[in-house]
């Protein structure tokens, strides 16, 4: 070879790019894996719902649900601790499957910011919703500001007091009442309808009316005076006429007999 000094620098020109091909293969970054979702219990237990957490703690269905349920959107409806304290007696009477269910039914496997929450009213479904049967469910209303939380049973209505949590793609609220699903509690009594309204009474007719008022009473014919007290005789003569007509009849009646008994001597000398 006539260059050698050249040769070796094309070889080496072309060797050295290779080799740090071949040496220097690097890997690809994993993904970062996304953010762990908020703690929807531990918002409780910081802001008045620690009582309402540890009922969620202390029941493993309940516990589970809520866990996985905070990944793909939840909106929770802790009562308070005084909301909870009241209803302890009726809770302590529920089986485990039923204090399950009634934990379950303070959430909804959707996030609502609190503008979302005000926008929305009508019916609900529940982490205990069985979607076959439709059960479990509430509904959200709004009137103005103040949002409430209403059911078929006989309990009172859940309000929402504050905001305690939101954060995409968990919201936690604070309600003032425990709620109650109609599958667990007795439904409200239906409203006693009212009594219908009395007929109205018919309006007279005119022309009876008319009749009625133009009619002429009728006329009693007066009886006839009589004698005036003037014409009558006094008392006094009335007596002294009674007093004749007696003496009369007495007088009458000795001639009588007297004639009878002449007849009776005269026949009797015959």
């Amino acid at each position: 070879m006539r260059h050698p000094r050249l040769a070796a620098a094309l070889l080496l020109f072309v060797a050295l790019p290779l080799a740090a091909a071949a040496g220097g293969k690097t890997t690809a970054a994993a993904p970062a894996a996304p953010p762990a979702p908020p703690n929807a219990t531990a918002a409780m237990v910081k802001g008045g719902c620690k009582a309402f957490a540890a009922l969620i703690a202390a029941s493993p269905d309940a516990a589970s649900t809520y866990a996985s349920a905070a990944g793909g959107g939840m909106t929770v409806f802790c009562p308070s601790d005084d909301a909870v304290a009241a209803f302890a007696p009726r809770y302590k009477n529920l089986t485990a499957d039923g204090k399950a269910s009634l934990l379950l039914f303070h959430a909804v496997p959707v996030y609502y910011s609190p503008g979302g929450l005000k926008s929305n009213n009508g019916v609900m479904n529940t982490l205990a919703t069985d979607g076959a049967a439709r059960n479990y469910n509430f509904t959200v209303q709004n009137e103005g500001n103040v949002v409430t939380i209403k059911t078929g049973a006989s309990g009172a209505v859940a309000r929402v007091k504050s905001t305690l949590l939101d954060a995409d793609p968990v919201a936690v609220y604070v309600v003032d009442k425990v709620v109650e699903p109609v599958e667990l509690f007795k439904p409200a009594p239906s409203p006693t309808p009212a009594p219908a309204p009395a007929p109205a009474a018919d309006a007279p007719k005119a022309g009876k009316g008319a009749a009625a008022r133009h009619r002429t009473a009728p006329v009693v014919a007066a009886d006839a005076p009589g004698p005036d007290a003037d014409d009558a005789p006094p008392a006094d003569q009335e007596k002294d006429s009674e007093k004749n007509a007696a003496a009369a009849g007495a007088t009458c009646s000795r001639w009588f007999a007297a004639a009878l008994a002449a007849v009776a001597v005269a026949s009797a000398l015959a």
